[in-house]
């Protein structure tokens, strides 16, 4: 009976160590837990531990809907309240994950100031150098003057600390970007298949979208496909790819899709083996988003030296057609990239763009006549 106990015991603390945090928001990731009076002064934050779940260093102040700066509104995003981080200042929370496995974190960030801003996200420890990302956000890719952001990462150890950090340092020390709702996602890394020698090709696997929120989440530029929060395909250009949900838009295919919301500086690519002297077809579906991009649409697929151009006229309601490029491959390894050919915009003067889905690569087979 003592040994069964024990082993039961055994059990249950081995359950325990490998239970890591569920997708979705951290705790009091939205900050609706707010600071006691006492821990404030003005809308800074004085206590480290004051916004409960989360470490502070740095100037932070807790801001609410419909508080000013001067003549500036600030905008709090999702909820009540959020944060705001001034010059050097991050803010912190420990994570339990499963060591190994692969995550994205999905946080949203508004500008404040002219200045030029930028988030860093990171977590630590890790056993790579330089391992974090880096979210310019000067430019807003929605009316609103936020937008959803994501960052990928392989978790290392069990227990890890998310560091979301300002590295600006601008003349007023107030000024720096606010933060709220930050979530997180496992994610798992999808294999090539026989019917689909592309990763991710329908771009399923991919960062946590807030169901409360309708822009989607930003995909950052320089993105290499080991830590991409899109496994399987690198954001190799200077502007982010926005991922979209079919809750909120139109999708050719399942329930994710990518918009290439800044032209040729919102592109994506994915390396492939294949054979050389061997014909491909690369199939894809170009659509728009159902959300007033209006105008014409142009996609341009490369496979190596080989390109197409998908043209798409938008009505801004939904809708898609497909394009296929031939190819004969020269190389064992084949560069896939996708990009818009031209800039769009809506009447409200976001930046929009075309949507991608749907994307497969095959082998072509010759079949001989008797």
């Amino acid at each position: 009976m003592q040994k069964l106990e024990f082993l039961l015991l055994l059990f249950l603390a081995t359950c325990h160590a490998t239970i890591a945090i569920p997708d979705g928001l951290l705790p009091n990731g939205n900050f609706e837990q707010g600071p006691e009076p006492s821990q404030m002064k003005g809308t800074e934050v004085i206590a480290r531990n004051a916004i409960p779940k989360w470490t502070i260093s740095g100037f932070v102040e807790y801001v609410k809907a419909g508080q000013k700066q001067g003549d500036m509104l600030l905008p709090v995003p999702e909820g009540l309240m959020a944060v705001r981080l001034g010059n050097e200042a991050s803010i912190r929370q420990k994570l339990k994950l499963v060591k190994g496995t692969f995550y994205a974190i999905t946080f949203i960030a508004g500008r404040t100031c002219a200045q030029e801003e930028k988030i860093n996200a990171s977590v630590v420890p890790t056993s790579e150098k330089n391992d974090w990302g880096v979210f310019p956000i000067q430019t807003v890719y929605s009316s609103k003057g936020w937008d959803s952001y994501s960052y990928g990462f392989p978790a290392d150890y069990s227990e890890v600390e998310l560091v979301i950090h300002n590295p600006g340092v601008d003349d007023d020390p107030a000024c720096g970007p606010i933060i709220d709702s930050v979530a997180i996602k496992t994610l798992f890394p999808p294999r090539r298949t026989n019917v689909n020698l592309l990763k991710n090709g329908d771009f399923e696997e991919g960062p946590y979208v807030l169901p409360e929120t309708d822009s989607g989440v930003l995909i950052p530029p320089n993105i290499e496909d080991d830590h991409s929060p899109l496994p399987g395909w690198i954001v190799e250009s200077l502007k982010a790819v926005k991922y979209i949900d079919s809750d909120h838009f139109s999708v050719p295919k399942g329930k994710r899709a990518i918009e290439l919301v800044a032209g040729r500086e919102s592109a994506i690519a994915q390396i492939v083996r294949t054979q050389i002297g061997k014909t491909y077809d690369l199939s894809f579906a170009v659509g728009d988003a159902n959300n007033s991009c209006v105008g014409s649409m142009s996609v341009e697929a490369f496979a190596g030296k080989d390109t197409a151009k998908v043209s798409y006229d938008s009505k801004g309601k939904g809708g898609f057609i497909r394009g296929k490029l031939r190819f004969k491959a020269v190389s064992s390894r084949t560069h896939i990239t996708f990009y818009s050919t031209f800039y769009s915009m809506k009447t409200d003067g976001s930046l929009c763009g075309p949507v991608l889905d749907d994307v497969k690569l095959v082998g072509v087979r010759y079949f001989k006549h008797p």
